[in-house]
């Protein structure tokens, strides 16, 4: 019998769907105890038990790897491995799996419900009218307005069709070339990332978080952003630095941010953020689609399952 850890949040939601697979794979199953993620120190004090994990973005270190000494792969629930050393995994042998292209559909959808909310005040008028507040606020179309998207892959693509079909003008910036087919269909026009600081009145993070991408937006990118753009992050946290972010807010170089990603997850109750009138929050679940879970179930298990 082989021993898993699973602690992919989604999954645990879920998971009396998969006891039967669990039994008729003969596989022990640990259901971790978290809100978010599992500490370091908590994979620390319980990994070197374990043949498999199904993780989510638990923090797989170099020092966790090395106790790991049973451990043959690691079937990542999603797309985002950038929390696992993965040349710690290699060295150690240890299989990393992902499944790529997971969720181009409900994180593009929601990028585009943040955009709309910002655009047509949804929220805002909602929270008046509850207050006995009746309150004609200004509002704009999204045909009036430049969107910036940072990395045109496969959310960013999504994105931009979305955007397209609204008529919003759209820049787009990535580190690979892109094909001329999906720039001429959604009319995107490739440019620096600094000319989208410059002329985007939204702009929107679709990138991996690596070392380059690392707070992507910092005090220096906010001061340039001449048009106090409508900033939504649904990729990683880390892309934006966050003390930068609430200078940016109190001071006025940027309009609003809906974020539904976060350096620090779950967000502190005490967080300066919260208290903002221009910010649209959501607790990292912008993959939210029962079609997509369902595909990313089946491929998460069948990844353990081939490796094991």
């Amino acid at each position: 019998m082989k021993r898993i850890l699973l602690s992919a949040p989604y999954m645990l939601m879920e998971v009396g769907k998969f006891r039967d697979f669990f039994k008729e794979h003969n596989l022990e199953v640990t259901i971790a105890d978290i809100v978010e993620h599992m500490s370091e120190q908590e994979l620390l004090d319980m990994i070197a038990d374990y043949d498999g994990a199904i993780c989510g973005d638990d923090p797989y270190t170099r020092a966790v790897l090395l106790k790991a000494k049973k451990l043959k792969v690691i079937s990542k629930w999603g797309t985002g491995i950038n929390t696992i050393d993965l040349a710690a995994a290699e060295e150690f042998g240890i299989k990393i799996c992902n499944t790529p292209n997971a969720f181009s559909h409900p994180v593009s959808d929601t990028a585009l419900a943040f955009i709309l909310d910002f655009a047509r005040n949804v929220s805002v008028n909602t929270d008046n009218i509850k207050n006995g507040i009746w309150e004609k606020t200004r509002c704009f179309t999204l045909g009036e307005k430049t969107l910036g998207i940072i990395g045109i892959g496969n959310i960013g693509t999504q994105v931009a069709r979305r955007a397209n079909a609204f008529g919003m003008k759209i820049l787009g910036n990535d580190i690979r070339p892109i094909q001329p087919v999906i720039l001429e269909q959604y009319d995107i026009e490739m440019v620096e990332k600094s000319q989208i600081y410059e002329h985007a009145d939204i702009i929107t993070i679709h990138c991996d978080l690596n070392e380059e991408t690392y707070h992507l937006l910092n005090s220096d990118t906010f001061a340039q952003m001449k048009r106090k753009p409508y900033i939504i992050n649904t990729a990683r946290g880390g892309h934006i630095e966050h003390n930068a972010m609430i200078h940016a807010l109190e001071t006025g170089l940027i309009s609003g941010v809906g974020l539904d990603v976060f350096e620090n997850e779950p967000i502190h109750v005490d967080d300066k953020l919260l208290t903002f009138d221009n910010v649209l929050l959501a607790p990292h679940n912008s993959n939210s689609s029962p079609k997509y879970w369902d595909l990313v179930h089946k491929n998460t298990l069948k990844n353990l399952i081939e490796n094991l």
